[in-house]
């Protein structure tokens, strides 16, 4: 058998992050605590990296919608007048490098349809009234450095280290990958049916941006919710739809949700206290947190739901 390159074990070599803080004092500190767990997954993946961010959700009439330029030095001021001009009068827009977040009140369908025509070179990551996501390639050391990401705050937080086994290495392959608004989802391992999940969905008007299997699995569990399923009844029908090995970990607005296939072997461990419910692939990038020698370890069991609530 040939070895593999230094720093790439095996194909199932990704990472996955996540945070929820339950004591509402310590929120500021989100960025702070996810930032060591982040980087020690960058041995699991160095390709490219990404982060799901909750946040204090902006008022009911409005939305936010994170943006991705690839080009350096990409003016985003006249992106944001531009919004003002066709979208909404009160549109702010908050750069950072080359993401931004747009905050307007106009909805989902319609801002999407005024960036492909007006922006079309411009990514849109994810819309919601809570979340903001960030993701690039790179290490995810550089990737957090370059967009300050240490100083988050916030509920709750969904990560993601990538190492490419079956698409290209581009930020728009990296996870978290969003459907519909305020829900993520971050994936380690392969799923077998994601050509069968796009013929499902397709004809429905489900529009996929990438070859990426996880952007499959995150479209269906997102349709199912829009039809009417609570999350954890879509992630009870994923078991029956979605093929392969995976550790699956979604964030909405006011939930974080961990599953297993039915083999478990893409690993996952759990550390949870009074003050935060921490999640990773590997125990040592939970280490740093406050209190953990103390907290609650456990590995998820196959097929079985794990839901937090803030």
């Amino acid at each position: 058998m040939q070895e593999a390159p230094k720093g790439r074990k095996e194909r199932d070599m990704c990472g996955i992050v996540g945070l929820l803080i339950k004591d509402p004092a310590k929120r500021a500190a989100l960025g702070e605590w996810m930032l060591p767990m982040m980087v020690k997954m960058g041995d699991r993946g160095p390709d490219s990296a990404g982060l799901a961010v909750f946040t204090e959700p902006v008022g009911a009439s409005k939305l936010k919608f994170s943006l991705y330029a690839g080009a350096a030095g990409f003016d985003w001021s006249v992106l944001g007048a531009q919004a003002i001009a066709a979208l909404d009068a009160s549109a702010t827009l908050l750069a950072n490098g080359n993401h931004a977040i747009v905050t307007t009140g106009a909805d989902a369908e319609a801002f999407k349809a005024w960036l492909k025509q007006a922006w079309p070179g411009v990514h849109l990551l994810s819309a919601g009234r809570a979340i903001d996501v960030y993701k690039d390639t790179g290490h995810p050391k550089e990737v957090t450095e370059r967009y300050g990401l240490r100083s988050l705050a916030g509920t709750h937080l969904v990560g993601h280290t990538r190492m490419a086994t079956e698409s290209a290495v581009t930020p728009a392959h990296a996870h978290p990958f969003t459907a519909g608004t305020d829900f993520c989802l971050v994936h380690n391992g392969s799923l077998s049916n994601p050509y069968s999940i796009r013929r499902k969905l397709e004809p429905m008007g489900i529009a996929f941006e990438t070859d990426n299997d996880t952007e499959a699995a995150c479209r269906y569990l997102e349709w199912r919710m829009r039809e009417g399923d609570g999350l954890e009844a879509a992630l009870a029908r994923g078991f029956e739809e979605l093929d392969g090995f995976y550790t699956f970990l979604m964030g909405t607005h006011d939930k974080l949700a961990l599953v297993r296939d039915a083999f478990a072997c893409k690993p996952a461990i759990v550390a949870e206290t009074d003050d935060y419910v921490a999640i990773s692939s590997e125990f040592r990038s939970l280490a740093h947190l406050p209190g953990v020698q103390h907290a609650h370890l456990f590995e998820p069991k196959p097929e079985e739901l794990y839901v937090w609530k803030v």
